[in-house]
């Protein structure tokens, strides 16, 4: 079955010209499932949202970012079996199956299936009613499996999609939820019903949560920075060479070499510059609130989403109906909102957006904040493991003193902005003037919020005044 499994996988393969990774060979079953509707819809999606709004290249799409994250995946995961077949000491046969391979490759493929457009948007505007991002690709790859008829198709290719001994459709839909930590792997030996604890490696290549590392952040940033035109330090080709499954106190785990470090730290700078110079932009930060704005009032149309005769929900409802998520694209749904715009202006009844007749921009303060994505561990030290070329099979993390005392402090900023809805009022340089008159006190508040000794000493009153709320400090 193995061998036939194999020759199934090795023919007709669909290739792809990827601007990014390069020719992509992906096997039948993942071409089945990129020619579904579902899948499709993630061509009008763009994956930086209101960002196209700002850099005129980055107008690329759900669509090649999936496809390039399930290379990755593929191209990971194969990598980490070839290491492995060369030490007998793992258990190499048995380690990572071809099975294993195909399903990593579908996680990849299947993880934003759930990616709506401006879905950074709609998720900070109705984060108490909307799915999370891994929960709604779940519930659309499921829609997708039922709706194109494909287990059938997926046990032609050798994968088990009945029953509750690795099922690979479980395994499938647990990678795309990501790993769960080390604490909890340790503490739950059946933690994941997909694959036993043994295999728990697998669900840090599409989604990793332990330290962020992961082929999805791994194609993001390249295709990111070739598109908006930033430099992108962190060379994922690199790091898969180096990387192989290690054993770290009795848990497998995904490892790097050791003089990798600082390859790894590249990847969190180049996360921080493209929060900095793209993700936070200001000007596409006003963009994407004026779209919030626009949203807000669409969410009071019971029938802003319909999806068949009769059939149709506002906004936060359409979490309940597979067919009514499917909608959240851009086509039709951009244009419906860009025209509830014409609402928040004064002065005239053309999109403004589309005359650029955004918020402008009052001011901002930065707080700085130790943050690697992991709150404030850094996750490198903390979290990843690293192997040494003398002993290639046992994991290990790196001590602080022999971390480089040059690496940065701080990965991350946050900006407290506060934006003005009505251009060429005279208003705004009035508030502008103060804005920056409170912005000492104000800063002086937040810092206080992290230090409860500090705001117990320091008592801080909130008054109205002509040009809104400020901050005065006895």
């Amino acid at each position: 079955a193995t061998s036939w499994y194999r020759n199934q996988c090795t023919v007709s393969r669909t290739v792809f010209n990827d601007p990014i990774h390069g020719h992509i060979e992906l096997p039948p079953l993942l071409v089945k499932i990129i020619d579904t509707p579902q899948f499709q819809r993630l061509r009008k999606i763009k994956q930086l949202g209101g960002g196209y709004y700002v850099f005129p290249g980055a107008s690329h799409n759900r669509f090649e970012h999936s496809v390039g994250v399930g290379h990755l995946a593929g191209e990971l995961v194969k990598a980490l079996r070839a290491k492995q077949l060369e030490e007998p000491s793992l258990n190499s046969e048995s380690l990572i199956n071809d099975r294993d391979v195909l399903c990593v490759q579908i996680a990849g493929l299947c993880h934003d299936l759930g990616g709506v457009h401006f879905e950074s948007v709609i998720i900070k505007m109705l984060a108490f009613v909307f799915l999370q991002h891994e929960d709604a690709s779940i519930l659309m790859f499921d829609h997708l499996v039922d709706d194109n008829k494909l287990t059938p198709v997926m046990n032609e290719y050798g994968l088990i999609t009945e029953g509750d001994n690795e099922n690979d459709l479980v395994f499938i839909k647990e990678m795309i939820k990501g790993s769960s930590g080390l604490f909890l792997e340790k503490t739950m030996p059946n933690l994941y019903k997909g694959r036993n604890n043994e295999k728990s490696f697998l669900y840090e290549i599409v989604a990793n949560k332990q330290n962020g590392i992961d082929v999805d952040k791994f194609d993001y940033f390249a295709r990111d920075c070739h598109h908006l035109g930033i430099q992108n330090n962190f060379d994922h080709r690199r790091f898969i060479v180096f990387a192989r499954v290690c054993n770290v106190d009795g848990q497998l785990h995904i490892c790097s070499r050791d003089k990798e470090m600082a390859n790894l730290y590249d990847m969190f700078h180049t996360r921080n510059s493209l929060h900095r110079r793209a993700y936070q932009h200001r000007v596409k930060m006003a963009v994407e609130i004026m779209i919030k704005d626009a949203l807000l009032k669409a969410d009071q149309d019971k029938h802003f989403i319909k999806w068949a005769e009769g059939k149709a929900c506002c906004l936060s409802k359409a979490k309940k109906h597979k067919e009514a998520y499917t909608k959240l694209t851009g086509r039709g749904f951009e244009v419906w909102c860009l025209k509830l715009t014409t609402h928040l202006t004064f002065k005239t009844s053309e999109l403004r957006i589309m005359r650029r007749d955004l918020y402008q921009l009052v001011g901002e303060i930065k707080v700085a904040k130790f943050d690697y994505g992991k709150n404030n561990e850094d996750p490198i030290s903390n979290y990843t493991y690293f192997y040494s070329k003398f002993n290639p099979t046992i994991g290990f993390k790196i001590k602080p003193e022999e971390v480089s005392n040059l690496r940065p402090e701080c990965f991350s900023e946050k900006h407290i902005r506060v934006y003005w809805k009505r251009r060429n009022d005279k208003r705004l340089e009035d508030a502008k003037k103060c804005f920056e008159a409170v912005k000492k006190v104000l800063l002086f508040y937040i810092m206080t919020l992290v230090n409860p000794l500090k705001r117990a000493a320091h008592t801080c009153s909130v008054k109205e005044g002509q040009f809104g709320v400020y901050v005065q400090h006895p």
